[in-house]
């Protein structure tokens, strides 16, 4: 996913992290050069959506103006990072 708008220096990483964790999802999330954020998910179809819909709104502070959905492969993603 490629989340655009006030997405960073607002806590949209930690948070998305916190997020993933709390609903078991594998992945990462990183700060683009752009000012936009990256974010991979793996699971099970719902907590996939699920972060896709918290993504849509993001930590209190940011202001999400779009989210760009990019299907992948499932890889072999353990545990949820920061990079």
């Amino acid at each position: 996913m490629i989340i655009t708008g006030r997405v960073q220096n607002v806590w949209y990483r930690d948070s998305c992290r916190t997020e993933a964790l709390a609903r078991g999802a594998a992945g990462w999330v990183r700060n683009r050069p752009d000012g936009s954020v990256e974010a991979v998910f793996e699971g099970s179809p719902q907590t996939v959506e699920q972060m896709v819909v918290w993504c849509r709104t993001g930590p209190p502070r940011a202001r999400v103006d779009f989210v760009e959905v990019i299907p992948e492969p499932v890889g072999d993603e353990v545990g949820f990072c920061v990079k």
